[in-house]
């Protein structure tokens, strides 16, 4: 399977007092603000680390499900939590804290399969930082 998919961002002025946006092919973002605030204090709109805690926290999870699916084992709720650690100028850590309700099986095998969806999804595989998984079976 082969497919490309598509985001636009335009940013009008200095880095510091300048503003941007930030759209997506499927619409879900659509001119949706960037400026420094929504990057670096609490401003309203988003900013780039956001946005990869969201396409990993979302790969992720998406890939442990058909990992799961695959060893037989139907989940009820899958919940990931992805922390960007942003720190002079690089992102340094992701953090992925999982909690998972899946009938049957045990912890080990959840905390392995979990483990290997970590390493196999593409958006793990894409950022060159240090990733770690907390993992918590209900």
């Amino acid at each position: 399977m082969k497919f490309t998919r598509r985001a636009n961002a335009n940013w009008k002025g200095t880095g510091m007092e300048g503003k941007g946006t930030i759209s997506t092919q499927s619409t879900t973002l659509d001119n949706a603000q960037l400026s420094f605030k929504t990057r670096f204090e609490q401003g309203v709109g988003t900013n780039p680390e956001e946005l990869i805690a969201a396409a990993h926290s979302g790969c992720f999870t998406m890939q442990l499900s058909f990992l799961l699916s695959e060893a037989g084992f139907v989940p009820e709720d899958l919940d990931t939590t992805a922390k960007v650690t942003f720190e002079d100028g690089t992102i340094t850590l992701i953090q992925l804290e999982l909690t998972g309700k899946v009938p049957g099986i045990s912890e080990e095998d959840f905390q392995k399969t979990a483990q290997k969806a970590k390493e196999i999804c593409p958006i793990s595989k894409l950022l060159n930082t240090e990733i770690t998984l907390a993992v918590t079976l209900n």
